[in-house]
């Protein structure tokens, strides 16, 4: 099978012990490719996907500033942030949104760095990942610009009903689904597993965070994405290796539009 894994936060402390070998059971279990999330350190080190992403042919990267760093975000730390948006491994900015359940920052200060985050995904054309906890009104109501996804866009980790994901689906965003799906208690995620469209279909782990069944408990790593495509497979009727080589197929087109995978 081929997998791609559209969500993982490599550079997280918990992988310091093991970097090199997670990496090669990621490879052994026919992860393709990784997308390295560049908001673990948060500012003002937005450079830390990019770089793991330049020391493997298959890793690629986002840059951009957590809703929990938003307080962060200083004129310099946007500038440099658009200046890395260019830079040739970075296929996204992300993840980010808006997260009213820790509030580490503040709200209104939030929204502002979310749409500011939107503009230069919009100047650099590149799509957007969007963290949303808590927040799901107002994050739609950003969303809902017209302007604010000119190249469209993840609802990463989604954990959300049928209802949110079709109003996430008429913004023209892929839904991402993780571990979240393989739980017991959440059988509304499978509902929404089952009616989004093959087309806008993702997988990820967003390790080191919500391990699948039968690891929940555990610290998660991108080989475990195997678990995910099994449930999604069972949820939508189709093999393993069919959910595999769709949501590779959508992770490929959206994210490599226009350069070369």
């Amino acid at each position: 099978m081929r997998l791609v894994d559209s969500h993982c936060h490599l550079d997280d402390s918990q992988f310091d012990a093991d970097r090199e070998e997670t990496i090669g059971r990621a490879r052994a279990a026919g992860i393709d490719r990784m997308l390295a999330i560049g908001t673990g350190s948060g500012p003002p080190d937005l450079e830390v996907a990019v770089r793991l992403a330049e020391k493997y042919p298959f890793l690629s990267a986002t840059v951009g500033v957590h809703p929990h760093d938003a307080s962060k975000a200083t004129p310099e730390v946007l500038a440099q942030l658009r200046q890395l948006a260019g830079h040739p491994k970075v296929l996204a900015i992300g993840e980010i949104g808006l997260d009213y359940h820790y509030d580490l920052s503040p709200r209104d200060v939030q929204r502002s760095v979310f749409e500011q985050q939107l503009e230069i995904a919009a100047g650099a054309a590149k799509p957007v990942v969007i963290h949303t906890r808590e927040a799901w009104g107002d994050t739609l109501a950003l969303l809902r610009d017209g302007r604010a996804l000119p190249h469209g866009g993840i609802m990463h980790c989604f954990t959300g009903d049928r209802r949110q994901a079709r109003e996430a689906l008429d913004l023209g965003l892929h839904i991402a689904f993780g571990g979240v799906l393989t739980f017991v208690k959440a059988d509304a995620v499978r509902e929404a597993a089952r009616m989004v469209p093959e087309n806008h279909l993702l997988i990820e782990t967003d390790c080191p965070y919500l391990a699948p069944v039968p690891y929940r408990g555990k610290r998660n790593e991108p080989a475990f994405i195997i678990e995910v495509v099994r449930r999604l497979a069972e949820v939508r009727g189709r093999t393993p290796g069919e959910i595999a080589g769709i949501t590779t197929d959508n992770f490929e087109r959206l994210l490599f539009a226009g350069q070369a995978a």
